[in-house]
């Protein structure tokens, strides 16, 4: 760090360099703005707290462009078998083949690493070893006193600082934010080993593995093991012995690392008692005690400060929610960020960040309390989506950036068509004239704009309407494209400054729902912001950013 503290200002300074901060600092890069990043490890962390990674956020991945070193780096999770009280495991698996993606497990340590070297590819490194010691509102900037990893003491300044700086955020601290709930009364522990099955209880690849013993007015004694990419490596937790929970204190947030961890005995011990025979660990890398805490942040900003990310919400790991419920918010905060920093929003726009994202957080907690509670039950239907996050909307939100006068629709998004606030899904079979192969809509949504997809009857006259809107739309100075679609066969002549597609299978039409002149506009962050008539895009565009 050097002395002069004019060098060490920047648009937005993001504390913490953890997955949510890594996608935080590169989103904001990609849309144009800059940004540090601050770690105070001095060095990446091997402890795998996150795993799964949900089908919604690996479409964030795919919009960002590292969706195939995920992939490459993960192992599909394909299901769970499920045993209780020495029964016969039974295979409980989710069909989720009419998505993009499956559920991806991968480790938290080689996410952040290809996040990091994501980051790396627009010129900015995680600056490691540096603390934030005080945080102070001065107007319209922030400033930070900071600490050197040689004890060095500095001063930055950010007009913007993001704290995803975990659940013992500082930022939070700092900004006197209430983080209100309770810790479960079962401490656990965890640990990364080698797992053989001498018995016929081996899982195939891929699927994880859940044995429990029922016990009386207390939690099941349990053994759960999720599989890692490499072969016969599992991630495995379980309630922490009397003996092992007493000798460690702190406050209740998370995995709590500075507590002694267990030994291979102590994970073997479990696995004696709940499936004698049948389990072998070894080769233990890393262990954890930790406690399951759910809270959330009384709110997510204080002026020219957000929270994101464990900073402002921790739940029990049903499901895997929490990492990919962090990396979400980063994702819908980064280009409201961008818009407000280059002058073409009102700052107005971020207080959506809050009205949209903390309802969220509420549900994820509610909801893995409750199925956490219910960890012994006979693990029966349920909705296939529910840890998927596609299903996450904004519709109804007072606040929301979306335009949409209506109540939120009956019906689950998935399940009806996509309303203002939904998730725009995703449509195949679409063609375009130059192109042999068949584009997805994914295809044409990429990117940093917004994009408004418009329904065509086929006739070259809805084609000079469409190039008058993309004409209204690039006078708006927002950053927006048009996609005109239109039925197969067509066979329409290019227009000008419009992306013109054939609805081949009519996949598009069946997923939107759009008859000819009405329009959907789809957000940055690949939500709907409005539909209605085309006609009518241009003014419901500057609604959404409060510009109009």
């Amino acid at each position: 760090m050097g002395q002069d503290s004019a060098q060490l200002s920047a648009d937005v300074i993001v504390v913490g360099a953890g997955p949510v901060g890594l996608t935080l600092a590169a989103e904001l890069a990609r849309h144009g703005v800059r940004c540090r990043i601050l770690e105070k490890a001095t060095a990446p962390s091997n402890y795998c707290r996150a795993l799964g990674v949900t089908p919604r956020t690996l479409e964030v991945y795919e919009d960002m462009g590292v969706v195939r070193a995920m992939i490459d780096a993960g192992l599909w999770l394909g299901g769970l078998a499920l045993a209780v009280d020495g029964a016969p495991a039974r295979i409980i698996t989710t069909d989720l083949s009419d998505l993009p993606y499956g559920v991806l497990g991968i480790p938290q340590p080689v996410t952040e690493g290809i996040l990091a070297q994501h980051l790396a590819g627009f010129g900015i490194e995680v600056e490691r070893g540096v603390a934030v010691t005080s945080l102070v509102q001065e107007g319209e900037r922030v400033r930070l006193d900071l600490t050197a990893p040689d004890g060095r003491e500095d001063v930055a300044h950010a007009r913007f600082v993001v704290g995803c700086d975990g659940a013992h955020s500082f930022v939070r601290h700092a900004l006197r934010i209430p983080f209100e709930g309770e810790a479960f009364p079962y401490p656990f522990m965890l640990g990364d080993v080698q797992l053989a099955f001498p018995g016929d209880l081996k899982p195939a690849r891929g699927i994880a593995l859940r044995l429990m013993r029922l016990r009386a007015d207390t939690a099941p004694d349990m053994f759960i093991a999720i599989p890692l990419p490499e072969h016969g490596r599992y991630r495995v937790s379980m309630l922490a012995p009397e003996s092992l929970a007493a000798a460690g204190s702190g406050e209740a947030h998370g995995i709590q690392s500075e507590r002694p961890g267990p030994s291979l005995a102590d994970l073997q011990a479990v696995a004696d008692r709940i499936a004698p025979g049948q389990i072998i660990a070894g080769d233990l890398r890393w262990s954890s005690q930790f406690r399951i805490s759910m809270r959330l942040a009384a709110r997510y900003r204080e002026g020219q400060v957000f929270l994101a990310g464990d900073a402002c919400h921790i739940h029990p790991p049903t499901g895997g929610q929490g990492m990919n419920t962090g990396i979400q918010d980063a994702y819908n905060l980064a280009w409201k960020l961008a818009l407000v920093m280059k002058g073409r929003a009102p700052a107005a726009l971020l207080d959506s960040y809050e009205a949209e994202r903390r309802p969220v957080a509420q549900d994820v907690i509610a909801r893995t309390v409750a199925e956490s509670m219910n960890i012994g039950g006979s693990g029966g239907a349920r909705d296939r989506l529910a840890d998927t996050q596609i299903r996450v909307s904004y519709a109804g939100l007072a606040g929301a950036a979306v335009v949409d006068g209506a109540a939120a629709p009956e019906g689950l998004p998935g399940d009806r068509l996509p309303v203002a606030g939904d998730r725009a899904p995703d449509a195949l079979g679409l063609r375009r004239r130059g192109v042999a192969a068949p584009l997805r809509m994914f295809d044409l949504l990429r990117g940093t704009d917004f994009v408004a997809v418009v329904a065509v009857d086929g006739t070259r006259d809805a084609l000079a309407a469409m190039e008058a809107l993309g004409a209204r739309l690039a006078g708006s100075n927002l950053p927006v494209r048009v996609v005109a679609v239109a039925p197969a066969g067509a066979s329409l002549p290019d227009p000008h400054g419009v992306s013109l597609v054939e609805d081949e299978a009519g996949s598009c039409a069946a997923a939107y729902g759009l008859g000819p002149g009405e329009a959907a506009l789809v957000r940055p962050d690949g939500y709907l912001a409005w539909r209605g008539d085309a006609g009518e895009a241009d003014g419901a565009l500057r609604q959404v950013v409060g510009a109009g």
